[in-house]
């Protein structure tokens, strides 16, 4: 069950760029696909060509598409920005680019010689995913004019008047200044589309668009361009082959059924259980380290979605509304009900020609691919997830292989950067799965990946620091997370140790050679899970609530000033916790951080101490979603203690409720006080 990972660095640079834009656009558009499902539904059921015609049903297919929707879109984009208050200016503002677009077009039409076709309906889905974040970065904005500085009482006055003010200038803006400039460049893009519908060329879109898959670009392309034309084009004709450019799943189901085929060592053991992620899951991403490692195969995917565009154009194929996520399933859902045979057909000749253009090239070197090490399908999976800009469990699990030791596995490592927490608080949780199978004679530990002794049988690491953690432990059977709380993985893990065992006594070897490794240094923790009586580590002082969200920074800066406050580290500490955030997220899982210092950071640490902050509206934790912010500073073990407690009421999701609902600091407190028992 070795796992390779490379250290995720931090690249700048124009394509994360359009990687970020591209997930911010996807942040929008994700979370209201069930309301475009619903809108799909109802047009192919209810208007005057479907099975149920329906003419009272068939009038919400209009209001959805043109006024919902896009209103759903800007309010999630504001939500992103600035939560309710963001939400609501935000959706203010697109209604006044969706009634400017409205005006134009009937302006431009009455004008229009009689008999001459009239301009359809322009929906506004470019306008909500411009209005919607522009508003709630302008009334954030504007809130942080006058924050602290209104006299008590009047709040919640200057609060309405100002989001209300602030939107009504927006839907002005959106009116005169905003619509004009959107009504054009859907007009130009449109135009460019037909173009390349009505020469055919519409499968060359595969060049730029399977290559824009793998490097994790194609969520600019497919939501920023293809969804928004796509649901015009559906609007008007009631299917649209733009939502299966990108969605096709064909091409990724090839390039797996050649690795199954024709590849060789982990790429052709991991393929079949990638194919049932992409193809029946929907999360494309698995087969992207598979083109990696070979990059002639971009020609297989690049000819394979070409003909998939193709055979849809042949067809006349097309979907309701997009497919999200990419699974047979959602586009078969999604597929208009005179477009199934080519769809079908797209999906299986995508697929076929990707997987005969993939079996050349592998059968082309798969002689030097027998003779090579395992290295080079790992790498690919650690630059897809270097390209992804973050690491994923789907890829991480790709690179898995369950390989069982010959000696019996009784010292288990966790490491992290420092020591300081996030290992303390996983071994805590995999203590207590170890102990719940039955399992004895085992012992696990935490340390800095700098101070590993070399004697470990299984270091358990997060994905970046694998590499370092294989450098100091060769010998040793290692495992990367992605993160500490609830990794999937450790279930493996007690399944090898369990093998282990079984292995070692059928060939009579033994654990009597063991030696406990547990101790208090260098990130050690015993077993002795009892905090002093006297302990001051966590007091009410240091325990706090918030209704609103924050950003990380923002999170970060209030830890380090309770822990200030408290007397545990100097003003340098907060420079060490964004340097630990730099290498390796102390994201948890189960909605909780835990940010500390790095290993060099100790002289900043003068006393063992923790704060806790919980933000009701939450924090982007580098990608990931916290509500929970426990700040650490740690001299010797006092402090480990203590996280083994609160890592087994954090891997309880019942437990995390509870914290959450608590309605005071000193509830919250109470509740967390079960670390203080001995």
């Amino acid at each position: 069950m070795t796992t390779v990972s490379a250290e995720t660095k931090n690249q700048g640079g124009a394509r994360v760029a359009v990687q970020r834009f591209g997930s911010f656009l996807s942040g929008m558009i994700m979370p209201n696909i069930p309301a475009l499902i619903a809108w799909g539904i109802i047009t192919a059921l209810f208007i005057e060509v479907g099975p149920f015609p329906n003419e009272g049903l068939a009038t919400i297919v209009g209001p959805m598409i043109h006024y919902l929707l896009p209103i759903l879109i800007a309010m999630q984009g504001g939500r992103m920005i600035y939560e309710t208050r963001g939400a609501v200016v935000g959706a203010i503002a697109t209604i006044g680019v969706i009634a400017g677009s409205d005006f134009i077009v009937a302006q431009f039409n009455a004008t229009l010689p009689e008999g001459t076709d009239p301009l359809g309906e322009v929906h506004m889905f470019i306008g909500a995913m411009i209005m919607g974040p522009l508003g709630a970065y302008a009334i954030k904005a504007l809130d942080g004019l006058w924050e602290g500085k209104i006299k008590s009482g009047f709040e919640m006055l200057v609060n309405m008047f100002s989001a209300g003010i602030g939107g009504f200038l927006l839907a002005l803006a959106g009116f005169y200044w905003l619509a004009p400039v959107i009504n054009a460049l859907m007009d130009v893009m449109g135009t460019a589309v037909r173009w390349l519908i009505e020469t055919n060329l519409l499968p060359l879109t595969s060049i730029i668009i399977e290559p824009a898959k793998v490097f994790f670009l194609n969520n600019a392309i497919n939501h920023g361009v293809l969804t928004p034309l796509g649901i015009a084009d559906a609007a008007e004709n009631g299917k649209s082959i733009l939502f299966l450019l990108e969605a096709n799943p064909g091409p990724g189901l090839g390039v797996l059924l050649a690795f199954t085929v024709f590849g060789t060592g982990v790429a052709r053991a991991t393929a079949p259980g990638a194919i049932l992620i992409q193809f029946l899951g929907g999360i494309h991403e698995v087969y992207f380290p598979y083109v990696l490692m070979k990059p002639a195969l971009l020609l297989a995917v690049v000819a394979g979605g070409a003909t998939g565009v193709g055979t849809n154009m042949v067809f006349d194929a097309g979907l309701r509304a997009p497919a999200a996520p990419g699974s047979i399933f959602a586009v078969l859902l999604q597929t208009a009900s005179d477009s199934y045979v080519g769809v079908i057909l797209s999906v299986i000749l995508s697929a076929g020609v990707t997987f005969a253009v993939a079996a050349v090239i592998l059968l082309s070197s798969r002689k030097r691919d027998l003779a090579a090490t395992e290295d080079s399908f790992s790498a690919a999976v650690a630059k897809t997830e270097a390209n992804k800009g973050k690491s994923s469990s789907h890829l991480a699990n790709l690179s898995s292989a369950t390989q069982v030791p010959a000696q019996k596995i009784t010292n288990v490592i966790f490491a992290c950067d420092a020591g300081m927490g996030s290992s303390a608080m996983g071994a805590s949780v995999l203590r207590k799965k170890i102990v719940g199978a039955g399992i004895e004679g085992v012992t696990v530990t935490n340390k800095a990946v700098a101070s590993l002794p070399g004697n470990a049988d299984l270091v358990i690491t997060q994905q970046q620091l694998t590499d370092r953690a294989r450098a100091k432990e060769p010998q040793a059977v290692h495992v990367s997370v992605d993160s500490f709380m609830n990794a999937p993985e450790y279930d493996d893990v007690v399944t090898l140790i369990r093998e282990s065992e079984s292995k070692a006594a059928g060939s009579g070897s033994g654990a009597d050679g063991a030696t406990d490794s547990r101790d208090s240094s260098a990130g050690g923790v015993s077993t002795d899970t009892r905090v002093r009586s006297d302990s001051q580590i966590l007091t009410r002082s240091q325990v706090r609530i918030h209704s609103g969200s924050a950003t990380q920074d923002d999170a970060l800066t209030e830890a380090a000033e309770i822990l200030g406050a408290a007397g545990a580290v100097t003003g340098e500490y907060l420079s060490a916790m964004k340097e630990r955030e730099a290498t390796v997220s102390t994201y948890m899982g189960n909605e909780l951080a835990i940010p500390h210092g790095t290993n060099d950071a100790k002289s900043a640490v003068l006393a063992s101490a923790l704060s806790v902050t919980r933000y009701d509206g939450g924090v982007d934790w580098s990608g990931e979603k916290v509500t929970f912010v426990i700040g650490i500073a740690g001299v010797g073990d006092e402090h480990l203690e203590i996280l083994s407690k609160i890592a087994e009421l954090f891997s309880d999701e019942a437990e995390v409720a509870k914290l959450k609902r608590a309605s005071s600091e000193e509830e919250l407190l109470r509740l967390l006080s079960a670390v203080n028992a001995g």
